[in-house]
């Protein structure tokens, strides 16, 4: 049985009933912790940039001439001074910023993975729900009230049914706060959040995309 979580009206006052989570998304035991670092990892690989690049002995400057002749100086014959082995030669099996870094996991893995990530969180009591997220004005000042209000100190994930320009706006300058649509919730976001703050109908969503479709 998932723990119920603290629930809080759109103005951040206790509400007087408390959400409800499915026990299919929230009450899964997670003793498959492997499945959870994939999925973690999965996110991080995905996500890496490629953008190192080496020069190979035929792309570093210079060392088109033989440094000495080939016989009769007691030295080992070289035809270049770029060789990888001299200093200022090229690199041998460096970085080509051609290197595909990502990784993969099925759908069921990824959503189970997910379920197990959401029932740490909901024992740990990090999961909180608010009957709606109100930034018609965008404002900042009002998110940060509104998490006070609600005790979501550190970071804080606020999981909204649809990402628009409004919440990117009332959200982007609060350190440790980030904003993520419920279709994108993922096990980094949610294995890293002090406080997952969820609004009602995005927890719909989540419990709709994740839970047992029988």
């Amino acid at each position: 049985m998932a723990t119920a979580p603290s629930t809080y009206t759109k103005a951040g006052a206790k509400a007087t009933t408390a959400a409800k989570l499915d026990a299919a998304v929230f009450g899964v035991s997670p003793e498959n912790h492997a499945l959870l670092k994939a999925a973690y990892t999965m996110y991080l690989a995905n996500g890496r940039g490629n953008n190192a690049v080496t020069k190979t002995r035929g792309l570093v400057r210079g060392g088109g001439k033989k440094p000495w002749k080939q016989k009769g100086t007691g030295r080992a014959r070289f035809g270049s001074s770029r060789v990888p082995i001299w200093r200022g030669g090229g690199i041998t099996f460096g970085p080509t910023g051609q290197e595909n870094y990502s990784k993969q996991m099925n759908t069921k893995a990824r959503q189970l993975a997910l379920r197990q990530a959401l029932s740490l969180s909901a024992d740990e009591k990090r999961i909180k729900v608010i009957e709606a997220f109100d930034c018609k004005d965008g404002k900042v000042a009002q998110t940060a009230k509104l998490l006070k209000k609600i005790e979501a100190q550190g970071s804080t994930v606020l999981v909204v049914k649809a990402k628009d320009d409004l919440v990117e706006r009332a959200t982007r300058n609060l350190p440790g706060v980030k904003a993520v649509s419920a279709d994108y919730l993922n096990v980094f976001d949610v294995i890293n959040a002090d406080n997952l703050v969820f609004c009602t109908d995005a927890l719909a969503v989540v419990s709709e995309r994740l839970g047992d479709k029988k």
